[in-house]
This record gives structure tokens, sequence and C-alpha cells, in this order.
């Protein structure tokens, strides 16, 4: 009962404050009302109040502008006097005078910014117009000392040290100012520290890489070069002695310096490579730029190490312009032996209308200057490429050796008119002989030294072309010494076959007389020429002989006459193989074998056998035809027509193949076609 009693007396207590409370909120609305009403009631004289707080406002900016009038009107006294120490060179105290005024200037702006007081700004910044011409006073007068830094470290040191003082100065305003970022005051940022490395920048290249006539032949540019070397070291040396204690560490005026000159230098040889250069000033600019550069001569010179770096700051030439430079230089020096070679071929044929023989070597072969003169050519031009790198040598060895294979086709041409010339006159040139043997010895000696041009042994592969075109050349110069052979052997060979023959003649020691005088000249060439001369006339001796022998002429009118006829090839044959077995020519070399085969083939009494007798010479010398058997068989005299049927279809059946080493001999015989039959009898014209 008390607890109830309890609960009931709290709950009473509750619903009267609850009265209480709505009692109060009923007042207060009461109380709101007429506040809106009066409220409403006062608007038009809110109104009243905007205007006053305008007026306020322009108060306000007026009195602000009143409180610095009297700095105001002073700056242009303040102008007058910074410029008279600017004038002075007094720089530190003009500086000071100009970042106080500006500091003054700064100051009412940003107060103004913060008040937002626009309005007045421009009326301030009007008292301070001066400002940007003292600005640029000073900085002209910075940047000349920059200008004339490298000398005036060594001079007068002070002037680039106050002037360097200024520039950090304003580097800390306009970095103080950065890091606000609340304000930033007319001309600000101004980036002078950026400007001191341009200015410096643009003196060292504008002073040395800006030559508008620049000689660019060699000894020009050799000159204009050595002075760049000299220039750059020493104002190297100038920044690493004594700029850099001028200025502030983090400038890294050293570094800064060496890039400079490393990329204007860079740009330079860009601009001269522009220009149509000779052979000589390539080689000079590559050798310059990868070799100098880097030597103890210039950036490596003791002096500057270990400050002086440039390994870090890639090539002076790039790759590209090296290779298109190398190229540039192989050209020029391409025409250059071009024009020499074709000089030293127009001085060799001169020589052979001299009266004298080529001169010998010690051994007492023919021989004469030129491969001397073309290989000390080719190797020169070698060796000095090979100095700069070895790409560039690689280029001028490639290119010797096209030369060389060029030349050596040129100088075919040459033996080739010189030849025809001399069928025309065969007395002119008078020892045409010697010389051409001087020239196989010449191309031997060109042949052996090939391979001696590359520096480097395990390059040293003759390409096969180049082979091929000294072969070409050797085989040329043999074929005019055979034609040579030829002409003196013609007018004997026209004496066989004939009765005269037959009876006795002294044909073969006639030939054998021409052919040894031939030989003591071809013993005049070195070895392997002499021998495959020796080889050479041997083959054309019997061609020669075998093709007299099937010009028709002459047919065996008895058994007598074939006996005769044996016995003369049998003579003339022994005769010239032991006159070649003399000059060293070993019998196994010999085609006169093909004499005495045919001679047995002659002598073969029973006709009967023919056809086995020329199966077996067939077998032997497979590059026999129809027609020379055939004529072989007319000079016989007794031979059917049947047999000589039986024995051509007999060939007919057993075709020849020639084998890779066989020398052809009937091949190049030529055989007189047949007279064609005629009905009426030959008879004199009426």
């Amino acid at each position: 009962q008390s607890t109830v009693q309890s609960y009931l007396e709290g709950v009473g207590a509750g619903l009267e404050q609850l009265r209480s409370a709505a009692q109060d909120v009923q007042s207060v609305c009461q109380d709101l009302e007429a506040a809106r009403w009066a409220l409403l009631d006062s608007a038009d004289g809110f109104q009243g109040l905007q205007q006053m707080r305008e007026l306020m406002a322009e108060h306000v900016q007026l009195a602000s502008v009143v409180q610095v009038l009297p700095q105001l009107f002073s700056v242009q006294e303040v102008f007058s006097h910074t410029l008279q120490l600017l004038r002075g060179q007094q720089l530190l105290e003009a500086h000071a005078e100009l970042m106080m005024m500006e500091h003054l200037r700064d100051d009412i702006l940003s107060q103004l910014h913060l008040r937002g007081l626009s309005s007045a700004q421009a009326t301030v910044l009007s008292y301070f117009g001066g400002l940007q011409e003292l600005n640029e006073s000073l900085a002209k007068q910075l940047w000349d000392i920059v200008g004339s830094s490298l000398q005036l470290v060594r001079e007068d040191p002070v002037l680039l040290v106050t002037a360097v003082r200024i520039i950090e100065r304003e580097e800390k305003i306009d970095d103080s100012l950065l890091l606000e970022a609340t304000f930033l005051p007319p001309g600000r940022p101004k980036g002078w520290r950026q400007k001191f490395y341009h200015v410096l920048q643009e003196t060292i290249t504008g002073a040395h890489f800006h030559a508008a006539h620049m000689d660019t032949e060699g000894p020009g540019l050799a000159r204009h070069l050595t002075a760049l070397q000299k220039v750059i070291v020493s104002e190297l040396c100038v920044v690493k002695d004594l700029m850099v204690q001028c200025v502030p560490a983090h400038y890294n005026i050293l570094s800064l310096c060496t890039a400079t000159y490393h990329q204007a230098l860079s740009s330079h040889l860009q601009d001269i490579l522009r220009e149509n250069l000779d052979k000589q000033a390539l080689f000079l600019l590559l050798e310059w730029a990868l070799r100098v550069y880097h030597s103890p001569e210039m950036m490596g010179h003791p002096d500057l190490l270990p400050e002086v770096d440039v390994s870090a700051l890639g090539p002076l030439m790039s790759p590209e312009l090296v290779d298109q430079t190398e190229r540039k230089y192989v050209v020029k020096v391409k025409a250059s032996m071009l024009e020499w070679m074709q000089r030293t071929l127009e001085v060799e044929f001169k020589e052979w209308f001299r009266e004298e023989e080529p001169e010998t070597d010690y051994q007492g072969f023919f021989q004469s200057a030129l491969p001397v003169i073309v290989m000390q050519m080719l190797n020169e031009n070698i060796q000095v490429a090979s100095s700069i790198t070895d790409s560039l040598q690689q280029k001028v060895y490639n290119m010797a050796l096209e030369e060389l294979e060029a030349f050596l086709g040129r100088l075919r041409e040459a033996l080739v008119h010189r030849g025809k010339e001399h069928q025309k006159d065969r007395a002119v040139p008078k020892h045409y002989i010697s010389y051409l043997l001087a020239m196989l010895n010449n191309n031997l000696a060109l042949g052996s030294s090939v391979s001696s041009l590359h520096p480097d042994t395990a390059r040293r592969e003759v390409p096969a072309s180049l082979r091929a075109a000294l072969d070409r050349m050797q085989k040329k110069a043999c074929q005019l010494l055979l034609e040579e052979l030829l002409l003196d052997l013609q007018p004997l060979c026209l004496q066989l076959p004939s009765r005269k023959w037959l009876s006795g003649s002294q044909l073969a020691s006639s030939m054998c007389e021409v052919i040894d005088k031939y030989a003591k000249d071809f013993s005049r060439a070195r070895e392997p020429v002499c021998t495959v001369l020796l080889a050479e006339s041997e083959l054309l001796v019997t061609s020669q002989y075998l093709r007299a022998l099937m010009q028709k002429k002459m047919v065996c009118k008895s058994e007598e006459e074939r006996g005769q006829l044996c016995d003369r090839l049998l003579q003339d044959a022994t005769q010239l193989r032991e006159l070649f077995c003399g000059l060293g020519l070993e019998q196994s070399q010999q085609s006169l074998e093909a004499v005495f085969a045919l001679r047995e083939l002659i002598c073969l009494k029973d006709p009967a056998l023919l056809s086995l007798e020329v199966l077996g010479f067939v077998t032997k010398y497979p590059d026999i035809s129809d027609e020379h058997v055939s004529t072989l068989l007319d000079l016989r005299g007794d031979v059917s027509k049947d047999m000589r049927h039986m024995v051509l279809e007999m060939m007919a059946q057993n075709p020849q193949v020639l084998p890779e080493s066989y020398r052809p001999i009937f091949s190049t015989i030529l055989v007189p076609a047949p007279e064609l039959p005629f009905c009426l009898r030959k008879g004199k014209c009426a």
C-alpha cells in the first residue's frame, strides 16, 4: 500500500510539471508572434542600415590608403636613390632598397587583398610603376656579370659573388611566396637562378660554337677543333678551380658547364657535318669526336680529373651519326681511290711504249710498280681507318676490296683494248710480250697481298668475287700471250698436211724454235703462271696441229703415203713432246698424246678394224665429233662408204660424256663443210 501510494504521488508531480511547461510554451509563442510583427514593422529601417554599411566600407578603404600615403609619397625618392646605386654598381645596396620597396608594395597589396579592397590595388600599383624598370636594370647588370663570369672569377670574383647573393635572395623570396600560396605579387616568381643557368649556357654556346663562316676544309677545320680543345680545357679548369668557390654547392656549376660544353659541341659537330666536307675533314671530325675528346688531351686531362666526367652525358656523336659520317667518309675515300687507281692505270700503260723492257726483280721476273702502288694505297686507307673505329675499318676494307675488284676489271678491259691495237701493228709496243708477262706477275702479287690487307688475321678471307676477278685477269693476259704464239705458229701450220711436208720438211723444227722462244719469255713469269702458259701453249700447238690435219688439204693415195704420213706424225709429235718435256712440262700434262693416237688410227692396215680403233679413240677423246672422225677417215683415203657408215653408226650407239677433269681438244677445231655435189663437170668459162 505504501508503494502504490508513493507511485501515485510521483505521477501527480509529473502531471503538474507538464501543465507548467505547457503554459510556458504558450507564453513564448505569444512573445515570438509579437516580435515577428515588430520586425515587419521595422523593415524600412533595415534598408537604411545597408547604406550605412557600404558607406562604412568606403571609409575603411580610405582610411587604409590614408595610412600608407606617407610611404607611397616617399616611393619616388627611393626609386631615384636606388637607380643611382645601380648606376654606381652598388648592387647589394640597390637590391636591399629594391627588396624594401617590393616588400612595402606586397604588404599593402596583401592587406588590400585580404580586406577585399581590390579597387584600391590599382591606385597603389600606380605608385610602384618604377619597380619594373629597376628590376630590369638590376637584372641586366646581373646577366652581364654572369655572361663575363669566366673572366671575372680570374680578375674580380667579388662581382660574381655579389650577383649570386642577389640571385639567392630572390630565390628565397620566390620560395616563401610560393609556399604561402595566398597572394602572389606582380612579377613573381622571378626565377633568377634558372635565368643564371640559361645566361651562362648561352654565353658558353655563343662564345665558341656560332661561327658563321667557319672554314670547313681540312686545315681550317683542324685549327678550329684544336682551338676548341684548348679553350674548353682552359675554361673548365677555371670553373673547377675558381668558379665553384663563388657559387653555392647546390648549383653544381662544374657539372652544368661540362654538360653545356658537351651538348654545344654535339650540336656544333652536327652543324659542321651538314656541310659538304672533304675526306680529310670527315676524318678529323671522327677522330676528334671518338678519340681526342675523351683523351688526356681534352676531357680526360689530368687537371680536370676526377671532377669532370663526361661518361654519363652520352656520346658526343650518336651511333647513327657516326655510322652516317663513316659512310660519307668511305664515299669520299672511294672517289679519291678511284682517281688514283685510274691515274696509276694510265701511267702503267704509258710504260708499255718505252724502248726498254719492264723492270725485273732480283730473280729476273718481269714486274712493275703497279701492285706496290695499289696495295700501298689500299693498305694506308685501311690503317688510317683502323685508328678510329673497327666499324670504319671494316667499311673501308670492304670498299677497298670492291675497288680492287673494279680496278682489275678496268685493267682487263685495258688489256683487251691494248691487244686489239697490237693486232693492227705487232711492232707496237716493242716489248708487248714482256709487259704482258709483267702484268701476270703483278696480278700474282696483288692476289698474294690481298689477304694481308685486313689487320685482323682471323678476318683475312678473300671474297670469291675478287678471286674470280684475279682469275679473269690472269686468263685474259695468258690469252693475249697465246694469241701471239698462235700468230707465229699459223704460217707454219699452213704447210701441213702436204706432200712436201711428207717428204721431210723442217716444219716441226721451225715450230720448236718458235715455241722455245716463247718458253724463254714465259720463264720470266712466276709460278704457277709459267707452268700454266707452258701447258696452254702445248694444248694450243696440239690443237693447231690437229686443225691443220683436218682441213681436207690432202688424201693419202696409197698405202705408201699413209706410211709416210704416219712416220711424219710420229716424228713431229715426238719432237714436240721432247721439247715440252725439256721445258719442264711432264708428259702426263701434255695433250700431244692425241697426235699419237690419231697416228694409230691412220696407220691401221686393216680397215675392218676401224670401228674398234675409232671406239677406243672416241672413248679417250670424248669431245671428238662425227665430222672429225669422217675427216680423219677421208685422210686415210681407203675407207669405203659402208665402212664409214658403220663407224659413224657405232659412234651414235656409244655416246660419250665429258669427264669433269677432261681438257677439250677437238671441240675447238672446226671442220670445213663438205663440198656439195654438182652435176656438171668443172671447166673453163667460155
